[in-house]
């Protein structure tokens, strides 16, 4: 795919390049030819962003996360750019899927708890940093907006991390192994535990549906629908469902991720933890509800399942502000806006 776009760079003469995510090999041909390279980012983490060649002034790289902007924009690094994510509207209702999909509370995503995930494999450690891992991230679960896992990752305990799972830097990368060890192992093991322990409590209460690859057996009250199809199922789901489920990775340190911005755009109500880029375009208990603790998440389904005109006029907000400002054609042209004007 890379020789293909180097070929078509230099026999057609485009002036743009752009891809979903960040790709450093791109950025230096672009940069090697004189075009420009227009990047989205959708992932969190994104090592390929800690790539030296993000200071090639060819670049154009949109962060859909504030903090992580910032950090890289304070750095010194003037090609990135601040710029939620956007949806795409494709969705045909009919009685039957609204039959099939209505419940009172739907969660989409991954559980993360495949067989050997990262942070499982550190099962060699000593007893002492098992249980200083485990205790961060307890401590990290009951708190939301700031994520604070890295400044924890003491000398002592990196080595012994290391000794059981070495990191090698790209050879072109500044990222730490801090970073790879919070984002990469420990962010994921929290996404685990917090959708487990979420959906758990919410299912034992109200009628639930999680849509997911994995298999569920410790979710004994949840109807399992499976993975759907995200173009033309997915956007049901999020219309037909009461309420909707938002438990962001936490390696998404304040970023709106893109399935809250989906479940607003297929005009479904969204219920999701504090993510303080919301606060930019949304206002809480207007147009989308927050909430701060496992409590408190069940507190707000019970309300707004028996609210039902409440909840309903706070999706319609939230609906109609997705589809002013948050489609292709006005992403798209506030980034031709931003590369054209430099």
């Amino acid at each position: 795919m890379f020789l293909l776009i180097i070929f078509l760079i230099i026999k057609e003469g485009y002036d743009y390049v752009f891809s979903i995510n960040y790709y450093p090999i791109i950025s230096n041909n672009c940069k090697r030819y004189n075009v420009k390279y227009i990047s989205v980012v959708y992932d969190s983490p994104l090592v390929s962003l800690y790539s030296y060649s993000l200071i090639n002034k060819n670049n154009y790289v949109f962060i859909f996360d504030s903090i992580l902007y910032n950090e890289l924009k304070s750095g010194g690094i003037d090609t990135v750019y601040y710029m939620p994510l956007a949806r795409m509207n494709n969705m045909k209702c009919d009685e039957n899927s609204q039959k099939k999909l209505t419940c009172d509370v739907s969660f989409l995503g991954s559980m993360y708890d495949e067989k050997y995930t990262y942070y499982d494999r550190l099962k060699g450690v000593s007893p002492y940093t098992k249980g200083y891992l485990d205790s961060i991230i307890e401590t990290q679960m009951k708190v939301y907006g700031y994520y604070f896992i890295d400044e924890l990752l003491t000398d002592d305990i990196m080595k012994d991390i290391e000794r059981i799972i070495p990191y090698h830097k790209n050879k072109d990368g500044i990222e730490t192994p801090k970073y790879i060890y919070s984002n990469y192992f420990i962010a994921r093991k929290i996404a685990e535990l917090e959708r487990k322990k979420i959906i758990s409590e919410v299912s034992q209460r109200f009628t639930t549906n999680i849509y997911t690859h994995n298999e569920t057996p410790y979710l004994p009250y949840v109807n399992n629908m499976g993975s759907v199809d995200y173009y033309n199922i997915m956007p049901l789901v999020f219309r037909y469902s009461k309420i909707n489920l938002n438990i962001t990775l936490r390696s998404i340190r304040s970023g709106m991720p893109l399935r809250a911005i989906d479940i607003m755009g297929a005009g479904g109500f969204l219920l999701t933890n504090y993510q303080s880029d919301f606060l930019k375009d949304f206002v809480p208990g207007e147009d989308m509800v927050m909430y701060d603790s496992v409590e408190d998440c069940i507190s707000k389904c019970e309300y707004y399942l028996k609210h039902e005109d409440e909840r309903k006029s706070i999706a319609l907000n939230g609906y109609k502000k997705v589809k002013e400002k948050y489609n292709y054609v006005y992403r798209i042209k506030q980034i031709l806006d931003i590369v054209d004007s430099r």
